[in-house]
């Protein structure tokens, strides 16, 4: 059951660096946040031209979208499942290279207009990507600046919720956590269906709000911050008989290892994470099909794990 009694985090770009703290505590307590006024960025023209173009290609014919093929698993063109039967997807691996940005339009037969459209997103939220970045290292005080997140690939996917009468009540698509580093949503404008998983484990209804993002924090997000960042869990649930639409970007993570960040970690604090790389560990969520999160319990660091045995037993002495 899910509640609308509360909310996400708001973060009002404007507002800098006054919301840094709010920033942080939203990453801490909720693994997400919804954006406000990143029109110099990405601008409320562009989401509604870039709308335009995704509902056009995921109406395009099937033979056409299964050209869209995977670059690494998941990233190409997704059909409806047996697991998720509503829901479709077409993407591409890395919105921050023009070449797979070109290779996808070409795998659609994009025309002008719409590769046109589509560079001019990707470009947008790759900057916003690299904007938000920044503020979660100076939020934590971070002093390195080299950590090269400007180059970390960012995954994009456009997708459909084909809802029907008969499937209100029904789940869209599971519940999981991004495997990635950073999700930056566009919604749907009006059709609403995503829900959140707070801290209590209650569900939180998301609705829509035209014109703004919203944020998801993930698996990776949790390994860097040494397990100081909440990766959200969350769901879409469908409420209403109409197809739903929606443009996910992610911030996959390096290439090379990533490890939980040396001033996060101290005596008090110890490392929580073995290093790992995003491919490495996206092949472990599949291989050990743990979708929500779990699988970062496999990257425990032997001091953490005596370090929660000793609480463990302090607990229940």
């Amino acid at each position: 059951m899910a509640t609308t009694g509360c909310s996400i985090p708001v973060i009002d770009l404007n507002d800098f660096p006054n919301h840094l703290s709010k920033l942080i505590s939203a990453c801490e307590d909720w693994g997400c946040f919804r954006l406000l006024n990143h029109d110099q960025i990405l601008p409320a023209t562009l989401m509604s031209d870039m709308k335009s173009v995704v509902r056009s290609l995921l109406d395009l014919p099937e033979e056409i979208k299964r050209r869209n093929v995977d670059v690494i698993a998941g990233s190409g063109y997704m059909a409806p499942s047996v697991k998720n039967p509503l829901y479709e997807a077409l993407g591409l691996y890395d919105l921050a290279n023009p070449r797979d940005v070109d290779n996808f339009c070409s795998q659609l037969d994009a025309s002008t207009h719409q590769r046109d459209t589509i560079k001019r997103y990707a470009e947008a939220v790759h900057e916003l990507f690299v904007g938000i970045v920044k503020k979660l290292v100076e939020g934590l005080g971070v002093k390195n600046e080299n950590i090269g997140f400007e180059n970390w690939p960012c995954q994009f996917r456009i997708n459909k919720y084909n809802f029907t009468p008969e499937s209100v009540g029904s789940p869209g698509v599971q519940l999981h956590t991004d495997s990635g580093f950073l999700t930056i949503l566009q919604d749907d404008e009006g059709v609403g269906g995503l829900e959140v998983m707070d801290k209590s484990g209650e569900f939180v209804v998301v609705d829509p709000w035209p014109g703004t993002l919203l944020v998801n924090l993930g698996d990776m997000a949790t390994v860097w911050s040494n397990g100081r960042f909440c990766n959200v869990k969350h769901r879409v649930q469908c409420k209403e008989a109409k197809v739903r639409v929606s443009i996910a970007s992610f911030l996959l993570g390096p290439r090379e290892a990533v490890e939980p960040l040396p001033e996060l970690v101290d005596d008090v604090h110890p490392c929580v994470y073995m290093p790992t790389s995003y491919e490495e560990y996206r092949k472990l969520r599949l291989s050990k099909k743990l979708q929500a999160g779990e699988a970062l319990e496999l990257l425990y660091t032997p001091s953490f794990k005596k370090s929660q045995t000793m609480v463990d037993s302090v607990l229940s002495s």
